[in-house]
């Protein structure tokens, strides 16, 4: 069943509004018709069973059949701080790692961070990543939406909250991700923060720096990854590690 986020002021009790872009999609794209059943989901925790009664070309309306608790989110609540890339290969970011599980998307300003920084992240560019997120989020049946944060320091990202803060870093020798994540291991809901460096990797500095603010410096093996595999790879491990790969 294809499934849609949408926001919760388009649910009016028992019936439900689908505005142009979702009305589009399913009248075009889909081509569903009346009495075709979607799921939608609210973003706040619930997901809707829905069966349409009409299907025009910029809106479409429908009646909910059953109300449930979303699915498809795991226990372990894990941000990556993923220094900005190069177009293509930081929405590669967050299009697995959507997938995957990720939380929250922090954007990283870094000293060799090539691609632009927060002044050259407009709002289209933004609306483009939000809507990347979403579409991954929906194919893999995510019961809510990833944050993505505007783009931050490393003294700002450093600063949110988290059980456990993780900085990936090539120079790294002896502490492994397994290692980092064991005093985590049976803890209920555990926040992780995980930083991954730009093309260029993070400077000795920026490391120093993550230590001081608390990180945890580890190696993520042997082999040096491109910063798109190593963010992808990071988050999933972290996941499997805590026994996270579950949906709740």
């Amino acid at each position: 069943m294809h499934r849609f986020f949408i926001p919760p002021a388009w649910i009016h009790g028992e019936t439900v509004l689908l505005g142009d872009d979702v009305a589009h999609q399913l009248r075009h794209v889909l081509r569903l018709r009346p009495g075709a059943r979607i799921t939608v989901l609210d973003d706040r925790g619930w997901e809707y069973e829905v069966e349409l009664l009409t299907v025009e070309h910029k809106a479409a309306r429908g009646t909910i059949c059953e109300r449930r608790p979303a699915g498809g989110e795991p226990a372990v609540q894990v941000t990556l701080a993923q220094a900005l890339l190069k177009k293509d290969n930081f929405e590669w970011v967050l299009q697995k790692g959507t997938e995957i599980g990720v939380t929250r998307f922090v954007p990283l300003i870094t000293a060799r961070t090539v691609a632009a920084g927060e002044e050259g992240v407009s709002p289209a560019r933004r609306e483009r990543w939000a809507r990347i997120v979403r579409e991954a989020a929906e194919q893999s049946r995510r019961g809510a939406l990833p944050v993505i944060e505007a783009p931050l320091s490393m003294s700002a990202a450093l600063s949110l909250p988290a059980d456990l803060t993780l900085i990936a870093w090539e120079e790294e020798r002896t502490m492994s991700l397994r290692q980092a994540l064991a005093p985590l291991r049976g803890t209920d809901a555990p926040q992780v923060t995980i930083f991954i460096g730009p093309e260029g990797g993070f400077t000795a500095e920026e490391v120093a720096q993550a230590r001081a603010g608390g990180a945890v410096v580890v190696t993520l093996g042997a082999r040096i990854l491109r910063a798109e595999t190593a963010a992808t790879a990071a988050a999933l491990l972290v996941l499997y590690e805590l026994g996270a790969l579950d949906s709740r």
